[in-house]
């Protein structure tokens, strides 16, 4: 079956189960995500964020979705991104346990989804998503460790999800988690700051 039969659950979960090495790269998971790789990727670089992750996965992920981001700005129709970075590889056991919690809410999300809010589909509207989407990465970047990430994770996700299954609701629901995720990191970069300043 092609990938753009695939529902995103199941895209996931094969990219899990994949036993060939104890790594996998992200040229693999770009590859697996076939017609639909800009939403898909979202989703897929957002879901490791949405669970306590060491460092530099989120900022591995965060790097990634700026760069698929800014490419949404600029209408670019397939996503383009370094080698070097193509060849930067996640732990399986790491997108196994992602898997292993995200999928059976993605199937939740997917059985309630449907085409919704055209409106969402407009070029203007992809470039606002896209200015967003980049403000998300880069708070990803410098969210606070293990668990700082989770919200914008969840919100990255949900818009991720929302672009596939074309869902303006879930959208603008992915859009407003991510910015309560945002005013969380920036509310950390000031406190680091703050306390910087004070110990100086």
């Amino acid at each position: 079956m092609s990938a753009a039969a695939l529902k995103t659950s199941e895209i996931l979960a094969g990219l899990a189960a994949r036993q060939h090495a104890d790594r996998i790269t992200v040229r693999e998971v770009v590859s697996a995500l076939g017609e639909r790789a800009y939403s898909l990727l979202i989703v897929v670089l957002a879901l490791p964020n949405c669970l306590p992750m060491p460092p530099p996965i989120p900022l591995i992920c965060g790097i990634l979705l700026a760069l698929v981001a800014v490419q949404i700005l600029t209408g670019r129709p397939q996503p383009w991104l370094p080698q070097r970075l193509l060849d930067r590889s996640l732990a399986r056991k790491d997108v196994e346990r992602a898997a292993a919690r995200a999928v059976p809410w993605l199937q939740k999300l997917e059985r309630v989804a449907r085409p919704r809010f055209g409106i969402l589909a407009s070029d203007r509207a992809m470039r606002l998503i896209g200015i967003a989407l980049l403000a998300f990465s880069l708070a990803l970047v410098f969210a606070a460790p293990i668990i700082g990430q989770i919200p914008l994770g969840l919100g990255i996700a949900l818009v991720g999800l929302g672009l596939v299954e074309r869902d303006g609701y879930v959208v603008i629901g992915g859009l407003i988690v991510g910015s309560i995720g945002t005013s969380l990191s920036l509310g950390f970069i000031v406190a680091l700051v703050a306390g910087a300043e004070a110990m100086l």
